[in-house]
């Protein structure tokens, strides 16, 4: 956060001092929701959740150094005490971001939506900004009306860059978070079914993700995906200029795409003459050649991406092509991939799942399974509404067409994965349903041979993902007994 003190935050929130507050407390670290994390200086905004009272907490934040609480109890100690702890801290935020745009002018913020990628592609974005000046990019998908006012308030008087995640489960939400921070660059990355059954269709979902686009200043920038229909026919709700992206289409060409045996992306990256930057600069022409560490064909899209709105922040596409080069999984369970004692191949894939963010990771096991045995473990896709069997139907059709050698259904909601499976020509016991994470755990046991690559993949709730740690541990103490 940048220096405030209690005085000035109960201004911006319309709190009230209490605990024996005098308005001097001054905050100079970051705002905290855990009070386990809580140091010196922090903000430790005490919410009232389902489970736990973050009043509760209050005195040993403050023991354990924080300058103020922000909450709705007096806990008797230094408080600013308001009646919605998450409207304050998206009223502190909006202030504390106009309050560094007028500090440093050549502060930029982007920000970007889609239906899968979000989070890999907006780490990409600050491992090429990072090097060019204090970048604002925390790991993880902070991306509602609660992470993304404290990733804002990460920010301080030094900060360059901010990169912004924004989800949407409705009509109006990403609205409202382009009011806290409005962005100086929009991208979208795709439209596709996540959370379909709270949209209600997959035109309501498009209608959503383009309030980005129409939160930008005529002296913004607008980025599109030009492969995408849906996002492209988001172009005249822009007041700013668009710059599009993709590989038949668009200003910033995807070209020669290739994966190696690892599913590792390498293409070109080709940036047509006449783009500016938002500070007015023009942007280079020219071509670059991407080798990706990261595995996945997608990825090469998300790249794609994260480099057109870098250029636009003020990178050049030699500093974007070098970055991208040694970029990481910085953001876990997202196409996390481990390499096992006895050449097993973990791509942990589980933290969320989409019907087109499945599609994609079948897709990458297949590739990487073509001299390989592969096992796909795989969990309810959730809030997909009426389509919901439909759509798992779909995924275990598509597990049998890709040869996935054996697939694992975790749960009664994927249980159409397996029936897909089933019905498509799984006979051979192929396809093998299973009620619990513990069954499927023992299943994988008796199942995972040397070289297999095992893929995980599930909405976060469905459990899959803390397969990995499991199987990561079992592999691990048979290499060392």
């Amino acid at each position: 956060m940048l220096r405030t003190t209690a005085r000035e935050i109960a201004d911006v929130v319309g709190g009230r001092l209490a605990g024996g507050a005098t308005g001097a407390e001054t905050v100079t670290g970051r705002a905290r929701i855990d009070s386990r994390l809580v140091e010196v200086g922090d903000l430790f905004a005490a919410f009232a959740g389902e489970h736990v009272d973050g009043a509760d907490y209050a005195p040993a934040a403050h023991a354990a150094g924080a300058a103020l609480i922000l909450g709705t109890q007096d806990t008797g100690v230094p408080s600013v005490l308001v009646e919605d702890v998450e409207a304050a801290l998206s009223a502190l935020a909006h202030s504390q971001l106009d309050r560094a745009r007028a500090a440093r002018t050549d502060l930029v913020v982007l920000a970007l939506t889609g239906s899968a990628g979000k989070t890999g592609t907006k780490d990409m974005i600050g491992e090429i900004l990072a090097p060019l000046g204090p970048t604002v990019a925390p790991a993880g998908s902070h991306n509602n009306e609660l992470g993304l006012p404290l990733t804002v308030l990460d920010i301080d008087e030094e900060t360059r860059f901010l990169v912004l995640e924004m989800g949407a489960r409705g009509i109006g939400h990403i609205a409202h978070l382009t009011a806290i921070a409005r962005p100086d660059i929009s991208l979208v990355l795709n439209v596709g079914t996540a959370h379909l059954g709270e949209f209600g269709s997959v035109e309501a979902i498009a209608q959503a993700k383009g309030e980005i686009i129409e939160a930008l200043a005529p002296g913004g920038r607008a980025v599109l995906n030009a492969d995408d229909p849906r996002v492209l026919a988001m172009a005249p709700r822009a007041a700013a200029p668009v710059v599009t992206w993709g590989t038949g289409r668009g200003d910033v060409r995807l070209e020669d795409l290739t994966l190696d045996e690892a599913a590792h992306p390498r293409f070109t990256l080709t940036v047509p003459a006449g783009l500016t930057a938002v500070d007015g600069r023009e942007i280079p022409a020219g071509s670059a050649a991407v080798h990706l560490d990261l595995v996945g064909e997608h990825q090469a899209m998300n790249a794609t991406a994260a480099t057109v709105a870098a250029l636009l922040a003020g990178a050049t596409l030699p500093e974007a092509a070098r970055a991208l080069g040694g970029a990481r999984v910085l953001s876990g369970q997202r196409m996390e991939t481990v390499e096992l004692p006895g050449g097993i191949t973990l791509v942990n894939d589980a933290y969320n799942a989409n019907p087109d963010s499945m599609r994609l990771a079948l897709r990458t096991l297949a590739h990487l399974g073509r001299a390989r045995r592969t096992i796909a473990v795989l969990g309810e896709m959730r809030e997909l509404g009426p389509d919901t069997i439909r759509l798992h139907d779909e995924i275990g059709r598509l597990a049998v067409r890709l040869n996935i050698d054996q697939l694992i259904v975790v749960g009664p909601g994927a249980r159409a994965i397996h029936n897909g499976a089933c019905l498509e020509g799984s006979f051979g016991g192929e396809s093998v349903y299973t009620e619990t994470v513990d069954e499927a755990f023992a299943v994988l046991e008796t199942t995972m041979r040397p070289g297999d690559v095992v893929l995980l993949k599930s909405s976060r709730d469905a459990g899959v993902r803390t397969l990995g740690p499991r199987i990561i541990a079992r592999s691990t103490g048979e290499a060392s007994s």
